[in-house]
């Protein structure tokens, strides 16, 4: 826990404290007040004071929060008007626990061992959990002209000196601080470069299904009236009630921006927007608990405290991002929500406040990242609005136009598909010669199976079962019976058998049965078929012929 800068003055009959607590919810606010103890809790911060007299909750206590300047102030009543508090200005004092100077122990047992080996259960001690806290010094003008600038129109510095160990999780930036912009750059470019994942790109390239529905989606902004004075007044009921709530709740302030510094800012504008469309487009509109890391992810402003100096640096860095993070990296999602982002512009001011309203909501609900309201958010939603419309409107032209190729990513993903493709190709290959392999071995074993070597033993088989009405001949590794005029019961045995057979046919030369050609002697020449020994296999047997007419 942080402790916070505080103050402490009084009159007659109150007690006033003035605590600085930049960067926090005021909705978390906590208050605790009991005689001469005090508790104040906004997270990151504690403060725990003993004071030097006594005050009391009786409704007459008032306190009130300065957004701008982060300031809490507190207005209690003292349990006995008129009396003086000594010591208010020693704050060490105060914040020292109640009846001690320090929070540690002085006398320390250091050897425990004894007792409890002779079996004497410790008696159980109330255990003081107050923690350490120290006075917290103020930077100096020169200390924090020193430190690095960040947020909206690089106008924030110093926020991450005391904050970096309670919100570093907002950020990638490991010193922001200390780090200049090209140093934030370089080690942007470097993350991406190391967290881009080959396989996961790959996977939503060729299994693209739930991509191509999230491409397809509407978004609320799709149904807009778009560009110019009509846009403008169709834009007058576009809030909701939580959003004009939210509107009345900011401070107004004004900006003075030189021109590089404005730049900077309508850039930033253009890669938020990027990042809350694309959040949009895949939770379908309804966000989830992982909109506000989706949002901060795949923007380097946020993410990165980037600060862009053109239109294409905004794009490269929205599409590498996009490829290295979220759940969903295809680069026709990518091109989708720069379209997106178009339209939002095109549409007028009014909706690209909506879009930052909804991004404001979105981060005051999560903890660490609300404050990036404070960062660039809130300062965002008060400055568009005072903004002419036709400069939002012109930023959708250049969106439309940006040309933006897989090669400006960097991360070789032409080569990448390439090299998938053809892998893709040599497997289909391979599955194609492994069916022809199998379909060949299945004929070798049909061969086997009917004695056939070769094509001359085809060709002997096909004529040994060629007569003038019927023949055999093979088929998609079947045998299949052509019939030509009236049909012998013979025949209609054989035509029945046949069909019947699924795997090979030995077939025999006339001379491999015993006594088949001398029992039929003077007999017409015709097919017998026979039982073999394998399953289902049949034995063919020609006779011999006294009539050569049958060829």
């Amino acid at each position: 826990m942080i402790t916070p800068t505080f103050e402490l003055s009084q009159d007659s009959d109150f007690l006033l404290l003035s605590i600085r607590v930049p960067y926090t919810r005021a909705a978390e606010f906590d208050l605790y007040i009991d005689g001469e103890d005090f508790k104040f809790y906004a997270k990151p911060y504690f403060c725990r004071l003993t004071l030097p007299g006594r005050i009391v909750e009786d409704g007459r206590e008032k306190a009130s929060f300065d957004i701008d300047k982060g300031l809490f102030t507190l207005r209690v009543p003292k349990e006995s008007p008129g009396e003086h508090f000594e010591g208010l200005d020693m704050l060490t004092s105060l914040l020292a626990p109640k009846g001690s100077r320090s929070a540690k122990p002085l006398v320390e047992e250091m050897d425990t061992c004894e007792g409890a080996a002779g079996g004497e259960e410790e008696e159980d001690e109330d255990f003081d959990w107050q923690m350490e806290q120290e006075v917290y010094v103020e930077s100096s003008e020169e200390e924090l002209g020193s430190l690095q600038k960040y947020g909206f129109g690089n106008q924030r510095s110093g926020v991450f000196t005391r904050l970096q160990e309670e919100l570093g999780d907002i950020v990638d930036v490991k010193n922001p601080d200390a780090s200049t912009a090209t140093e934030r750059r370089e080690n942007r470019l470097a993350a991406e470069d190391t967290f881009f994942c080959p396989d996961h790109y790959l996977v939503d390239l060729f299994e693209n299904e739930e991509i191509g529905k999230l491409v397809k989606f509407c978004p609320w902004w799709s149904k807009c009236g778009q560009g110019g004075a009509q846009a403008e007044h169709s834009q007058a009921g576009i809030f909701t009630d939580e959003e004009q709530d939210q509107l009345r709740r900011f401070t107004n302030r004004s900006y003075l921006l030189d021109k590089k510094t404005l730049q900077h800012v309508w850039l930033g504008l253009v890669d938020i927007i990027l990042a809350y469309a694309y959040d949009t487009r895949i939770t379908e509109g309804e966000h989830c608990v992982e909109s506000a890391w989706n949002i901060r992810k795949v923007s380097g402003t946020l993410c990165w405290l980037e600060t862009y100096s053109t239109l294409q640096e905004v794009l490269v860095s929205f599409g590498r991002r996009c490829l290295c993070y979220p759940l969903f990296r295809h680069f026709d999602l990518i091109t989708t929500v720069i379209h997106d982002a178009a339209s939002i512009f095109q549409s007028g001011k009014a909706y690209v406040l909506k879009c930052l309203l909804d991004v404001h909501k979105i981060f005051r609900e999560n903890d660490p990242a609300y404050i990036l309201n404070d960062l660039y958010i809130t300062d965002y939603c008060v400055w568009i609005q005072k903004v002419k419309s036709k400069k939002v409107v012109a930023l959708a032209e250049p969106l439309l136009k940006a040309s933006l190729t897989k090669e400006d990513m960097e991360l070789e993903l032409d080569l990448l598909e390439k090299v998938a493709m053809e892998g893709e190709s040599q497997e289909e290959e391979g599955d194609d010669g492994e069916e022809d392999d199998e379909t060949e071995e299945e004929e070798e074993d049909e061969k086997e199976g009917l004695g056939i070597e070769g094509s001359s033993s085809r060709s002997h088989v096909e004529g040994q079962l060629s007569s003038d009405s019927t023949s055999l001949s093979p088929k998609s590794n079947h045998l299949c019976l052509k019939e030509e005029g009236p049909v012998a019961p013979s025949q209609k045995l054989i035509q029945e058998l046949v069909e019947t057979v699924e795997v090979g046919l030995r077939v025999s030369e006339p001379g491999d049965c015993e006594g088949s050609a001398a029992d039929d002697v003077g007999t017409p020449q015709r097919t017998l078929l026979e039982v073999g020994p394998r399953k289902n296999p049949l034995l063919i047997v020609s006779t011999a012929l006294e009539d050569d007419s049958i060829g």
